[in-house]
């Protein structure tokens, strides 16, 4: 198994204990981190795809039960991964080998970002997808793409599942001291 495929699997593992563990012993600035994310990505999200319903953009087909929770877990998941990026503590660190909140980079990092666009894809109206229309035509997004999306919103919220588990693993996990990470890089 490769160290990514590793890594991933030990946070899996452990994830809903550690997403528990880090609600429950977040900062006022997580929290605040987390609201401010989570808001923005529920707005942007759902305004672009009209669940919100608005002005500026419309929608052919209509929305489908299961596209607000997805909307709601993508805003959730978001804000709490913003989260990860906060300082927690005042030790210093090596802004080379880690992030500001202290945690050793990992290849996993781009999860978050994707999963929030499949999503987004998931939860916008098949027809209205310009990229869906063009590669499959009108009646083809309808067959094809439209029975897909559940499929990207499982998938989006498990990438953005993954993203917020191997970030908690990796806070997780025994920091070196400042002059070894100095010398690990």
């Amino acid at each position: 198994m490769s160290d990514v495929a590793a890594q991933v699997w030990a946070a899996l593992r452990t994830s809903p204990r550690l997403v528990a563990t880090a609600v429950r012993d977040a900062t006022r600035v997580q929290m605040a981190v987390a609201a401010a994310t989570a808001v923005p990505v529920a707005v942007l999200v759902g305004v672009a795809t009209v669940l919100i319903p608005n002005d500026v953009f419309s929608r052919e087909v209509a929305p489908v039960a299961w596209n607000y929770p997805t909307l709601l877990v993508t805003a959730v998941l978001s804000g709490l991964l913003a989260a990860t990026y906060v300082r927690t503590d005042s030790s210093s660190h090596n802004s080379e080998t880690a992030d500001p909140a202290g945690v050793p980079p990992s290849r996993t990092d781009g999860l978050g970002p994707i999963g929030v666009v499949f999503s987004w894809f998931a939860v916008g109206c098949p027809v209205c997808n310009k990229l869906a229309v063009l590669a499959l035509g009108y009646s083809g997004a309808l067959t094809w793409f439209a029975p897909l999306q559940p499929v990207l919103a499982l998938a989006g919220i498990a990438l953005l599942w993954t993203a917020l588990a191997v970030r908690l693993n990796n806070q997780r996990s025994c920091r070196l001291p400042r002059h070894h990470r100095a010398s690990a890089a």
